[in-house]
């Protein structure tokens, strides 16, 4: 038999209506090509009349296709380009003679697969190979995002595409950032392909449309438990930089025995130090620690899956910070070389930063200027003036760690340490310290009118005072302090407890400064309010921040990237949330919080700094995480189901709780309505085997030290996981905004917040009382960090505190191509972000309300680190939809 190959004219539109209703066929928009069985010598018989009349009869009757029919799909391919890179690739294949030889080899191969399986093989339909080569014809003036023509052959019974499979047999990685078929069907790649070489097997991309596990399409099921097998790892192996591998350690990498034993630290994680886990590199151990691993080098750099890399955009921003900071440095460095140069007085400390603006968009600088800092435009900078106290009481409410703050439930407070290892438990503060700040009130009559607050770092310091107070520039106490909050809805400071080691039985290791009463006792309080602030600083920087937010997230997102397929809802939704979290941990593990890093070097906890922070982790709760639930637990609000938030707040006038309420019911509702539609009943959720594995591995491989713990919210319902959800986009978004993006404006000017101090404070037996006494302005400029290290702590602040400009807000959706079929979704999304702007007037509104006294008044800064939107750089203000920094 042989066969007779005829074209017939077919419609123009390439996916016609039966396609999107039906998605079991697609119609070329140009011809189609039929091939029909018929006898030869019948063929010959045929005069051209009976010939057509027969073609028609088989085409439209009895003739069984040979070949399917076939058509060509049209896709547009968006790649990413580095154009340095790409002129060195052109110049170098001009000069390659033997090009011509492995052109075949070249290029980008895509094969598009189809949602539907094919019945004889049981397997997805695969269309032909289709091939992009633009090594030979790129423009040299191309744009970094360069969209590139392809054509796909398929078959007339393909089916929907629902993936595409893509091989880069050049000799560099990609970024391939989206592929469009036919104008509307959309797949959001956003990746790196690696060279076939370094990684053989073909990368999956599936389209935008979310599926639950059970509902994906059949000829999708494979390719979806595929890519997420492609992974995970298996503990094993040294993970290279080109790698997409997610897997688990504990934190053995910050130390490095080998250069020194003064630079071993202890592994975090596990019973003895419970830790949350990191993401695991597989570099290998050190030579005298074989349970350590070796830092990161040049020869084997800091591993993170290729996908969580920083952009150039953001690696652009981070360098211009290190760059902006060595020229800050440049001019204090020649100025004050001698690391102990005398700080003479507070003109000493201001010379670091620039003269005062004019009321211009310029800067009036000087030369010198050039080399100088920004002042900080939050805390007063007065010739002669410390931490003023109702700055004080205000920066706990709203200045860069708002959340330590608690009521005070109990007097005198109680020591929850082991008195037989840190001495009695019993504080020294008494009804007497307190009585005559009370406003007429006894002490227990202020805390049933919960009048009294307090900030308590006893239990968090004391353990690790001997330590930290062995280095001859390192002196801290363990500190509480008591506030009493005014008729005028302000917090002021009335008491301070400063605890050491108890060394010696016939000296007191506890004693109680108050508010002054003269010239002495003015500057005791001086000194006291700083040690307060450099516990304060501590505790935000490792335990609030670091620990709460940075570390906490990222077992989240390493199980997330395990078990949740690109295509699951759950993952589209938290996949903005998650973006450069573990890029910037990272880093932190490598320059921030490693032995002799950043935080060593820069705040008082030296050595003893991420020992504290797990000791911290004992304690860290996920189910009060959400910002209602820590406001309760803290004492600072109680539940009213008649408030708007369902909670009503003790300390009306609080700027990050008033702000953040706003924040938080968003995002609930946002999450409640994305829920909703994907998780109608707790059989949808039950059911979801994606999910329940994310979850139970979060808690019992991420959080495996806390894993029995009781408190872990389960997972049974939609309003659980509603619970969870809400608690993550809250903690990566706004509670990391709120904790980092002030740092240089409210920790930039160091003698109102100092990261560590230098002398303890002096009692009358003591040889520096007398100094003290002599020159108390002295003694307290002394006790502060040098300008040599003011300006390397200022240089960290500034580039902590930067948003770049490729920051991506809360609120600022891109990707809702994802949900075109679900206009309520979209409905939702549109709604948060009318709610971001509607918040951001909310909040400029309320900075400008006098009767709120924590955030407007003379000399007061308005609070705005939870302003949702921010243009790049050093604002104070922005809520990016991730923990990017």
């Amino acid at each position: 038999m042989a066969a007779t190959k005829i074209e017939i004219s077919g419609p123009k539109s390439l996916f016609s209506s039966e396609f999107l209703c039906n998605s079991t066929s697609m119609i070329s928009r140009k011809r189609r090509t039929v091939k029909v069985r018929m006898p030869v010598a019948a063929t010959a018989a045929f005069t051209a009349v009976q010939m057509e009349a027969k073609l028609i009869e088989l085409d439209s009757i009895k003739v069984i296709p040979e070949t399917p029919v076939q058509f060509a799909v049209s896709g547009q391919v968006k790649v990413e380009y580095d154009a340095m890179e790409q002129m060195k690739e052109l110049m170098f294949n001009w000069w390659d003679s033997s090009k011509t030889a492995i052109d075949a080899q070249r290029g980008v191969f895509l094969q598009l697969v189809s949602s539907d399986i094919d019945p004889r093989t049981g397997k997805a339909k695969v269309s032909k190979e289709a091939i992009l080569d633009w090594s030979r014809d790129l423009p040299i003036n191309a744009d970094k995002f360069v969209t590139h023509e392809v054509q796909f052959l398929v078959d007339g019974n393909f089916g929907v595409p629902g993936a595409i499979l893509v091989t880069n047999k050049n000799s560099k990685e990609l970024y391939l950032k989206s592929i469009t078929l036919e104008g509307f069907l959309h797949f959001d790649c956003q990746s790196w392909v690696q060279p076939e070489k370094l990684h053989p097997e073909k990368r999956i991309f599936f389209t935008n449309k979310a599926y639950l596990p059970n509902e994906t399409p059949m000829g999708l099921r494979e390719l979806r438990e595929k890519e997420l097998r492609e992974m995970r790892g298996n503990g094993e192996g040294v993970r290279v930089l080109s790698d997409r591998i997610y897997d688990y350690d504990v934190y053995n990498d910050l130390g490095n025995p080998d250069k020194g034993l003064e630079f071993a630290r202890p592994d975090l994680g596990g019973q003895r130090r419970p830790y949350p886990r990191r993401c695991r590199t597989g570099r290998p151990s050190t030579n005298l620690d074989p349970k350590s691993e070796t830092p990161a080098n040049e020869m084997m750099p800091m591993y993170v899956p290729r996908d969580e890399a920083f952009s150039d955009r953001k690696r652009r921003t981070v360098d211009a910070g290190s760059r902006k900071g060595m020229m800050n440095n440049l001019f204090p460095f020649f100025k004050h070389s001698i690391e102990g140069d005398p700080i003479n007085s507070f003109a000493d400390i201001n010379n670091l930063y620039k003269e005062s603006r004019n009321r211009s968009n310029f800067p009036v600088e000087s030369t010198a200027d050039a080399f100088k800092f920004d002042p900080p435009n939050i805390v007063s900078r007065e010739a002669s003036c410390c931490l003023r106290d109702d700055e004080f009481g205000r920066f706990t409410l709203a200045g860069m760690n708002p959340i330590s703050i608690e009521r005070l439930k109990a007097f005198p407070p109680v020591s929850k340490l082991d008195p037989s290892i840190y001495g009695p438990t019993q504080s020294a503060l008494r009804e007497e310290h307190l009585i005559s700040h009370l406003d007429g009130m006894s002490v227990q009559q202020a805390i049933k009118k919960k009048k009294l607050f307090t900030l308590d770092y006893h239990d968090v310091f004391l353990p690790f005072l001997s330590s930290i107070n062995a280095h001859p520039n390192r002196k801290a106490y363990a500190t509480r302090t008591i506030f009493l909050l005014t008729q005028f809805g302000t917090l002021k400071p009335i008491a301070i407890e400063l605890s050491l080691p108890s060394m010696n039985p016939f000296k007191p290791s506890k004693q109680v400064i108050t508010p002054p009463v003269d010239a002495t006792s003015n500057w005791q309080w001086q000194l006291a309010k700083a040690h307060v602030c450099s516990n304060d600083s501590g505790a935000h920087e490792l335990i609030q921040h670091w620990l709460r937010t940075h570390a906490c997230m990222e077992p989240f997102i390493i199980a997330a990237r395990r078990h949740l397929s690109v295509m699951h809802p759950i993952h589209k939704l938290l996949h903005p949330h998650m973006r450069y979290t573990m890029d910037i941990n990272a880093r932190a593990r490598e320059l921030l919080i490693n032995a002799d890093g950043i935080i060593e070097s820069f705040f008082s906890t030296k050595e003893c700094s991420m020992e504290i922070t797990s000791l911290a982790y004992k304690n860290w709760r996920f189910d009060m995480e959400s910002l209602p639930a820590d406001l309760i637990r803290r004492g600072i609000a109680e539940q009213d189901p008649t408030e708007p938030h369902g909670i009503k707040l003790l300390i009306e006038d609080y700027p990050y709780a008033n702000d953040g309420l706003l924040i938080w019911s968003a995002i609930e509702r946002l999450v409640k309505d994305y829920v909703n539609h994907y998780y109608p009943d707790s059989n949808s959720i039950r059911s979801d085997s994606e999910l329940n594995t994310w979850y139970y591995e979060s808690i019992n491989v991420g959080h495996a030290d806390l894993r029995h713990e009781t408190w872990w919210p389960k997972i049974s319902t939609p309003d659980d996981l509603v619970s969870i959800l809400a608690t993550l986009i809250w903690i990566s978004s706004a509670k990391h905004a709120a904790l980092n993006f002030g740092q240089y404006h409210y920790g930039g000017y160091v003698p109102v917040r100092p990261p560590y101090m230098r002398r303890l404070i002096p009692n009358e037996d003591d040889p520096e009382y007398s100094n003290f006494v002599s020159d108390p302005e002295g003694y307290f400029l002394s006790s502060l960090p040098s300008l040599k290290e003011m300006t390397s702590l200022l240089s960290v602040l500034d580039m902590l505190s930067t948003h770049s400009d490729d920051e991506e807000y809360l609120g600022d959706r891109k990707e809702l191509s994802t949900w075109r079929g679900n206009p309520e979704i979209i409905e939702a999304f549109y709604r948060f972000s009318m709610e971001m702007k509607a918040i951001e007037k909310e909040i400029d509104r309320r900075n400008s309300d006098p009767k709120l006294r924590n955030r407007c008044g003379a000399g007061v800064s308005p609070y705005q680190l939870l302003l949702p939107f921010s243009g790049p750089g050093v604002s104070c203000r922005g809520v990016p939809n991730s923990i990017s920094i």
